[in-house]
């Protein structure tokens, strides 16, 4: 790991864009791009996820953000001492480590025999370490060596940032060590604390634990879009899909079905077709992102033609409790699991859709044998009355 990297990594994060990290660092975005797949797979932790056109921070980088800027600020001392100012791309860890070494002994040859190289390899490498620098660190003599001025700040510098990035690794590592023994379950997200869903998660954990006391289980919430490539990249072990289509890639297996409703607030004049209720309310729909809008756009297209259905009035949620209280409180409608929503006191309106209109829950894993395994636990879990 070098130097440069550290500080565009840094700079990505400060700036939340590559672009803009990497015009300020007077490289390419290319380079900055690169840098921080080193450093998030270094870290084995992601630090930026998209947001539109934006990047913002993950909570794990917001964590990381005070040693970052410390290596940043270190970096910059460190180029300032001599003339190669823009010189400290060339500089990785390791050789301000190896320098800190020989700093501290006050003989090349012991440093080298410590670090485990050749007496001429760790001399070229200060050499290297001072010509990047564009001033000297070390004064040679026959008694040893003894560090300058500008040594003496530089070591004080290289330990600074040895203990950033040491803290950085240190947490890391432990992130790993936690990682390595957690399974991760991406599901949908509930419609809230009294739906079906979310009771059959908390159960979940629950006997999880008593099956696997060594492995825990983590769970986490987002849309339909986002737990396929959460599994596609690792992020996720196993995920709950609200649908009955997933990627052929993967294994999966029908957890279960509810029925869909069409969810208006308590006085809706169930006297009128659907088509006219469409047309005299608003509806709340979530994004194309999850799997109940899908089926959603499924019922609009077989319901309405194509001029209805471009007179509609959709309002767009990401927030099935949002959507909920747009139902309740404001006169919208929305296409809700009618077992999920029945359980609200006192209810929405709820007129019932064909059967063909249902929300299926699917567990979605890769196809390996330890993933198997987990599945069947989960499955077996589930499945319990």
């Amino acid at each position: 790991m070098d130097l440069s990297t550290l500080c565009l990594v840094h700079g990505i994060l400060e700036e939340r864009g590559i672009r803009r990290a990497a015009a300020l660092a007077n490289r390419p975005a290319s380079s900055a791009s690169a840098a921080l797949r080193r450093v998030e797979a270094a870290l084995s932790v992601p630090l930026v996820r998209r947001d539109g056109q934006a990047l913002v921070p993950t909570l794990e980088a917001e964590a990381r953000l005070p040693q970052l800027g410390e290596i940043a600020r270190a970096t910059s001392a460190l180029a300032a001492l001599g003339e190669g100012r823009n010189a400290t791309s060339a500089i990785s860890l390791a050789a301000l480590a190896r320098f800190a070494a020989a700093a501290r002994t006050g003989s090349i040859n012991a440093a080298a025999k410590s670090l485990g190289l050749g007496q001429p390899q760790l001399t070229r490498q200060l050499s290297k370490l001072e010509a990047s620098l564009g001033c000297t660190l070390l004064d040679r003599s026959a008694k040893g060596i003894s560090c300058t001025a500008a040594g003496l700040e530089a070591l004080a510098l290289a330990e600074r940032i040895a203990a950033a990035w040491d803290a950085l690794s240190a947490a890391s590592a432990e992130r790993f060590r936690r990682s390595a023994a957690t399974w991760r379950l991406g599901t949908v997200i509930p419609f809230g604390h009294e739906s079906e869903i979310a009771a059959m998660l908390a159960r979940l954990a629950v006997e999880w634990r008593a099956a696997r006391p060594r492995q825990p289980l983590f769970l986490s919430s987002t849309t339909a879009d986002e737990l396929v490539s959460g599994l596609k990249n690792r992020r996720f072990d196993l995920i709950l899909l609200d649908t009955d289509r997933y990627p052929a890639e993967f294994d999966g297996r029908l957890i279960g079905r509810s029925q869909l409703a069409l969810a208006g607030p308590r006085h809706l004049d169930r006297s009128q077709d659907f088509a006219a209720l469409l047309h005299s309310h608003p509806i709340a729909v979530p994004s194309p992102r999850s799997g109940l809008r899908q089926m959603t756009d499924r019922f609009l297209e077989a319901t309405l033609s194509s001029a209805e259905r471009a007179r509609l009035t959709l309002v767009e949620v990401d927030s099935i409790p949002v959507i909920i209280n747009l139902v309740l409180d404001h006169g919208h409608l929305s296409i809700l699991p009618e077992h999920s929503v029945a359980n609200i006191s006192p209810p929405p309106t709820l007129l019932p859709l064909d059967a063909a209109y249902q929300q299926s829950l699917s567990l979605v894993w890769p196809r390996d044998a330890l993933s198997r395994q987990a599945a069947d636990t989960i499955i077996a879990l589930l499945s319990r009355p």
